[in-house]
């Protein structure tokens, strides 16, 4: 098990547009006693109503969603290079399906019964603030809805309190 500390939010270096964009994230929760994760490259840090807050989505297909909206709180862990693979693979094949948490052999741990992977270099605990489906008639350039969301299939938006940054020794 590998050994974090906690920093605060404004110590917090690293690139929001590297790590979510181009190094991908895991977002990961529990529901009852099981523990379900999606690979996801789309989704931001910064500050609302006078919060550190994250911004995520999750498509309704995605079986991760009823994880994040049965649970208060989530993890975001962040992963090195070394585990591209993995992340392919978590992003890919649905939890519903298959044991694919195991099938990675990344290690989930839990920091206040909130689970992040054990191998991240960065987790961000998160509390879930708000909710919102995307909708049609709200983007103002329509060719976005068009683009990504040819059958309907809108992201839900969750913003949410960032309660702890974790990063390994």
């Amino acid at each position: 098990m590998n050994k974090f500390i906690e920093i605060s939010s404004e110590k917090f270096d690293q690139s929001p547009f590297r790590i979510i964009g181009h190094d991908w994230m895991l977002v990961t929760a529990k529901k009852a006693d099981k523990v379900n994760t999606m690979t996801a490259s789309w989704g931001g840090l910064g500050v609302m109503w006078a919060k550190n807050v994250s911004f995520i989505v999750i498509r309704p297909q995605r079986f991760t969603k009823e994880f994040i909206d049965s649970s208060e709180q989530f993890s975001l862990s962040f992963l090195d290079g070394s585990f591209k693979k993995q992340l392919g693979y978590l992003g890919a094949v649905s939890g519903r399906d298959e044991d694919k948490i195991g099938k990675t052999e990344l290690i989930v741990s839990y920091d206040n019964g909130v689970p992040y992977f054990d191998e991240a270099k960065t987790v961000i605990i998160c509390k879930k603030l708000y909710a919102q489906e995307y909708k049609p008639e709200c983007f103002i350039d329509t060719e976005l809805d068009s683009k990504f969301y040819p059958d309907s299939d809108h992201h839900t938006l969750y913003i949410s309190e960032i309660q702890k940054i974790l990063v390994r020794e």
